[in-house]
């Protein structure tokens, strides 16, 4: 079962939508990895997200991809990137990391409500 949170927690959680405008390799990652370089729109500018997402999204098809991301987590180190971004996924069967989908086109920096 899972514990209960109040409406004003979730309203903590500021998840935003954003287009990946560019993807990076990430050799130096504990586990396969791209850099996302995505566009949060003018409020929130451009962040750079580190994503386990290698088993399933090539680098080129990634490119103009609408994700949701936390964008409200203080940075986090990871190797040499300052991961500014949590971008959200599940993990599938074998435990390989599905992006979560916006299946229509929203403006970059939107808020999920």
């Amino acid at each position: 079962m899972t514990d209960h949170i109040s409406f004003d927690d979730y309203l903590k959680v500021d998840i935003r939508t954003g287009t990946i405008v560019e993807v990076r390799p990430f050799p130096e990652a504990r586990k396969p990895a791209h850099i996302l370089i995505i566009d949060f729109g003018d409020e929130i500018g451009i962040k750079k997200s580190s994503a386990q997402i290698t088993v399933h999204y090539e680098a080129d098809a990634l490119v103009g991809r609408q994700v949701m991301g936390v964008v409200n987590f203080p940075p986090r180190q990871i190797g040499p990137l300052r991961s500014e971004v949590l971008t959200l996924g599940f993990e599938d069967h074998n435990g390989d990391i599905v992006l979560a989908a916006i299946d229509q086109p929203v403006p970059n920096g939107k808020r999920l409500i």
